[in-house]
């Protein structure tokens, strides 16, 4: 028979279940809002709290996720902000405490330090201020939708339009005109991809809107490759870790969403020496015709590309309106 301490432990708990709920409402999966608002409470009054622990009982939080649930219980209240934002206080949101080799070892892989660290010249690992430059506010749903997962940046002095695609989002920085305000970026030569990208992807590159039409002189796709869409940027440029120059990939399972599983999963070594991308090319890629080195192996198993050694970019260039053209 319970006594009065443990009835009251039991009343205390349960109506701390009740309470942290109630607290948690204005946050909607349903709705893509994860981030808090000034709404948090209800009416409020939980807004600009800093102690999570005042209202939610640690064990009671995520009872219906349990994969997030597990890692709370790891973590502590110290994941709260890095999910839920800030919550109106100066708590630091830390990305990578739940985002590594221990806890999310493939959300995304990190394994190489070279990454979209917003610094040219430094390598360095990702920290948390270089995720929420692109991340802010994840549906954390286990499915990847540009419009949701990735930060809202609006078409400076245009009208305001969701992504489609996640190239969408790269070219709202990665434009001449209209970049936006604490990652302007100055061309380093002419044609510079990083502020030309948005004319290359409208206009030029197949691998963009123009996309390709497999009628080409040299053409054919690998069996595996299914293509429907436009090629995102991500699918060559690695956003969170490889060693190749240029954030190439170095593994198919980084990037190429058009690749099917049973092939990208593998993964496929992707390795790009002296400008050498017959590795990258020959993953999608892979002649109809024999032409000069197709059935040359590229050294990571695969063969099919009209060049398997030598420099790519004295033909194949980002922005060339041209057979030699991406």
């Amino acid at each position: 028979m319970l006594n009065k301490p443990s009835i009251f432990l039991v009343f205390l708990l349960c109506f701390s279940s009740i309470i942290s709920q109630a607290f948690a409402r204005d946050v909607s999966l349903e709705d893509n809002q994860i981030l808090l608002t000034p709404n948090h409470g209800g009416d409020g009054s939980a807004w600009g709290q800093g102690d999570c622990a005042g209202c939610h009982v640690l064990r009671n939080i995520h009872d219906t996720a349990p994969k997030i649930k597990n890692i709370v219980q790891n973590t502590g209240y110290a994941s709260c902000a890095g999910c839920h934002g800030e919550n109106g206080t100066t708590i630091k949101r830390e990305c990578v405490l739940c985002h590594n080799d221990s806890l999310l070892p493939k959300s995304p892989l990190m394994q190489e330090v070279k990454n979209h660290n917003f610094t040219l010249q430094e390598d360095s690992v990702l920290d948390d201020k270089d995720c929420l430059a692109c991340h802010d506010a994840s549906d954390m749903d286990g499915d990847f939708e540009p419009a949701v997962d990735l930060k809202h940046y609006n078409l400076v002095g245009a009208i305001d339009l969701p992504y489609q695609n996640g190239s969408e989002f790269c070219l709202r920085c990665h434009n001449r005109n209209q970049q936006q305000a604490g990652y302007e970026m100055e061309a380093r030569f002419k044609r510079d991809p990083l502020v030309v990208m948005a004319i290359n992807y409208e206009h030029i590159d197949v691998h963009g809107k123009p996309k390709g039409e497999g009628n080409r002189t040299y053409t054919g796709l690998r069996e595996a490759y299914e293509y429907k869409t436009v090629v995102e940027c991500s699918d060559c440029h690695a956003m969170h870790g490889t060693h190749n120059k240029k954030l190439i990939v170095d593994r198919s399972d980084t990037g190429m969403s058009l690749l099917k599983d049973s092939l990208r999963l593998t993964p496929i070594s992707i390795d790009t020496p002296e400008n050498n991308y017959a590795q990258l090319c020959v993953t999608c890629h892979k002649s109809e015709y024999k032409v000069e080195e197709s059935d040359r192996e590229t050294g990571n198993g695969l063969s099919g590309v009209h060049q398997a050694s030598g420099s790519c970019i004295e033909c194949h260039t980002h922005g060339m309106a041209a057979q030699t053209g991406l």
